[in-house]
């Protein structure tokens, strides 16, 4: 059996675990045929697909870190050491968090489809022009000498632009989601939505990581540019905003927004409706919170373990060689959880699902500052990630649409999914300027105040004051509920 099967096996199997989790949970009835069951699946799927793939196209810029570092810029540097990653990192993730003052609005006036073939379309051509700049640095091409010298600079405005259209994926998704999905059955799209974050996760690290051992660091950038084109041409065949865009009959989906058939509101009025709204505003807040926690671990561990192996060796863990297979697992699980006990035992209220799962990021959170440089480390950070993956899941991609309704949910998703991602930037920024930073040998070997575990003790300590925000905000959500315009 070739190699390539292999490793796709645990997810194949993941897939068909969490296909017969959802098929024998308990069904929530409202009232949906066979025929508009199946045409839903063929709306979301390939949607969700995409979703993933721009994740790949998003996360690439971390295991493009491990080709980047053992390279040496103009002044005899690492290319992209750990503060130049913060750096790129970062401001991709601040023009991400504003992007929704113009993507919320275009979404909820043109659409999901139009926003997924948009934010697509302009992710590929953001990820083949990071490819072909590899593509120079790595052969000495006619702008090697610029590149080298402007490294940072360069690579900070492709980021940022790959960035900007990268923000479309989270509001088409939801968007067009959510006039298919009632509000009593979007726990479980909540689930579904986390296991696509996942699985982009997956494919961004632990395939990324083949890519690059075994095509070179072009194809970490060229490969979801072209699976991205792809699913850019199935989009457009398939994709529907709505049932009734399909050929089937819309249905009152009992959200915020439901029953009220007055004009659409200006952008500037429905902005104000949200950011008075104390609910969404909650939500956006904790999911500051979970963008800093979210990322801290995933972009973090693994150079973490790589820079200090020679004294822990975790390099050679199998935390670190599957490390996306286990995030991917985690939002399985995370997301499952979530979804069931939201909708089964929570009656679709979406802050308890928070408040417990942000509970135990605290104290993973605390554990960590004290354990951090023992072999507890891997397995400790992949079951916090089974958390907020979870949290991100509930909120960004089912309380927004609840407290959104249908017709506003573009910029309700676009203003919480701001804000997952400026806590990403307030911690890319950070650990920019609290980690160690490395230093090359002749070889190109790491070296310096970064191979040592005790300089790296800012890594975990600075996530206790977020997991702690969170947990008290997330427990302000817990008798919360949509109220529709009609029963």
């Amino acid at each position: 059996m070739p190699s390539w099967i292999n490793d796709f096996l645990p997810i194949i199997g993941g897939l068909i675990v969490v296909t017969l989790v959802l098929r024998f949970l308990p069904k929530v009835d409202v009232g949906h045929n066979d025929t508009y069951m199946r045409r839903r699946i063929q709306n979301w799927l390939p949607l969700g697909l995409t979703y993933a793939l721009l994740y790949m196209g998003r996360y690439n810029l971390k295991v493009s870190k491990f080709a980047f570092e053992s390279m040496q810029d103009a002044s005899g540097g690492p290319l992209m050491g750990n503060d130049a990653f913060g750096i790129i990192f970062g401001v991709g993730t601040v023009v991400y968090g504003f992007s929704f003052l113009i993507n919320g609005p275009l979404t909820d006036r043109k659409g999901g489809r139009f926003s997924i073939l948009l934010g697509s379309g302009g992710a590929l051509m953001a990820n083949l022009l990071m490819g072909l700049c590899s593509l120079s640095l790595l052969h000495e091409g006619p702008l090697y000498g610029y590149l080298s010298a402007n490294f940072v600079v360069v690579f900070s405005v492709l980021y940022a632009v790959n960035m900007y259209f990268q923000s479309f994926g989270a509001v088409a998704i939801v968007k067009v989601n959510a006039p298919w999905f009632h509000v009593r059955e979007r726990g479980v799209f909540g689930a579904i939505f986390g296991i696509l974050i996942s699985l982009g996760i997956f494919l961004a690290f632990d395939v990324g990581y083949k890519i690059l051992n075994n095509f070179g660091l072009e194809w970490v950038f060229l490969t979801p540019t072209i699976l991205l084109a792809v699913f850019w041409l199935i989009d457009f065949r398939v994709v529907r905003n709505t049932p009734g865009e399909a050929g089937l009959t819309d249905f009152n989906t009992g959200d915020a927004t439901s029953g009220d058939d007055g004009p659409r509101l200006g952008a500037v009025k429905v902005f104000k409706m949200m950011l008075t709204n104390p609910i969404i505003m909650t939500i956006a807040g904790v999911e500051f919170c979970s963008g800093f926690l979210r990322q801290a671990i995933m972009q973090w561990f693994r150079t973490f373990a790589k820079q200090t192996d020679g004294t822990l060796g975790l390099e050679s863990s199998f935390v670190f060689d599957n490390w996306g297979l286990l995030l991917f697992f985690a939002g399985i699980f995370g997301g499952l959880f979530a979804g069931t006990l939201s909708d089964h035992v929570f009656q679709s209220r979406r802050g308890p699902v928070a408040g417990i799962l942000y509970g135990f990021m605290v104290v993973g959170a605390v554990v960590l500052t004290f354990s951090y440089s023992t072999p507890l480390v891997g397995w400790l950070v992949v079951l916090m990630s089974m958390a907020v993956i979870g949290v991100h899941g509930m909120l960004s991609g089912t309380a927004s649409m609840d407290f959104g309704g249908t017709k506003n949910v573009g910029i309700a998703v676009g203003i919480i999914d701001g804000f997952v991602y400026l806590g990403t930037a307030v911690m890319s920024f950070t650990y920019a300027i609290v980690l160690p930073r490395e230093e090359l040998d002749a070889a190109g070997n790491i070296i310096g105040a970064a191979t040592d575990p005790a300089n790296w003790k800012a890594w975990p300590i600075a996530m206790i004051p977020f997991a702690l925000i969170g947990f008290v905000l997330a427990l302000r959500l817990w008798n919360a509920k949509p109220k529709p315009k009609t029963a």
